[in-house]
């Protein structure tokens, strides 16, 4: 089977995922996203499906798009990637199937935002709502700070500014929960251990092996089926008072640094799924 790797540029889970497919006895290629020229009705049909790993959220959407369109299978479907790539459209998702989650106000003035910010109280996280990496979040303790956030975001305008994605702060023991979600199967989890309150394993967080609880499984599965399934990662933090709460889903997750404290062959089991998508697709 001939299957095409959406991407900007080939980085170590890129590698592993070629690697894993052509183990596989399948033929993976480069699709590479700024090169590609899309056409309208029927687009890319030498593929027998796409593995969707575009840095760019409207790269990925997109391209995901006209692909279904064309008849191709994406890994992830376009929907998924739509409410993954939108942390508001995420957390809608999350509370309509039930998915215990931190408390989220929106606000479209700074004026409604700090409102938002002192119902919910000190201290608050803000966060665009498109974004990886733990970029441009910010940890508001007081009213100080919040008005000096909220008037930067205004003075810098433009449409990821000017919507205030508004987190109740969960305390966490220094550490948060990443979890794997492949086709509907909770496939591995790590600790991301950091004193910074962001655990980020791009900002200096350290992975170790989470053993997969029962919960931690259930929570996980059932955050992946409410964006749509496919392949993600769910971040969860643990409350102070126990319980599991999903605070964001990542439709293109990286696992460079999961591989090896897990154990698990995770490109391999991505890989799989893949090509399970492809082959159903041609039934």
């Amino acid at each position: 089977m001939r299957i095409g790797i959406l991407c900007s540029r080939v980085r170590v889970e890129e590698k592993w995922l070629f690697q894993s497919l052509q183990e596989r006895g399948a033929q993976p290629e480069w699709v590479q996203d700024e090169a590609v020229v899309f056409g309208l009705p029927t687009v890319l049909e030498q593929y027998d499906g796409i593995l969707i790993r575009s840095l760019s959220h409207s790269r990925a959407l997109y391209a995901s798009q006209l692909l279904t369109a064309g008849g191709i299978p994406t890994v992830n479907a376009p929907d998924v990637i739509a409410t993954c790539g939108d942390k508001l459209i995420t957390s809608l998702a999350l509370v309509r199937h039930g998915v215990p989650t931190p408390p989220v106000r929106v606000a479209f003035s700074p004026e409604a935002a700090l409102a938002a910010i002192e119902e919910l109280g000190y201290p608050v996280v803000l966060k665009p709502l498109n974004g990886s990496w733990g970029r441009l979040q910010a940890k508001i303790n007081d009213r100080d700070a919040a008005e000096a956030i909220l008037e930067h975001k205004q003075t810098l305008g433009g449409y990821t500014h000017s919507i205030f994605y508004i987190q109740e702060y969960i305390p966490k023991p220094g550490r948060d929960i990443r979890s794997f979600v492949v086709g509907g199967e909770t496939v591995a989890a790590i600790y991301r251990t950091s004193s910074h309150w962001i655990t980020n394993t791009a900002r200096g967080a350290q992975a170790s092996n989470c053993p997969i609880t029962p919960e931690i499984d259930h929570i996980s599965r059932a955050a992946a089926e409410a964006v749509g399934g496919g392949v993600v990662a769910v971040d969860i933090l643990e409350a102070p008072d126990g319980r599991l709460l999903v605070s964001e889903v990542n439709h293109t997750p990286e696992f460079r640094n999961s591989v090896a404290p897990t154990g698990v062959d995770i490109p391999g089991r991505i890989a799989d799924y893949v090509l399970e998508v492809a082959m159903k697709s041609e039934r």
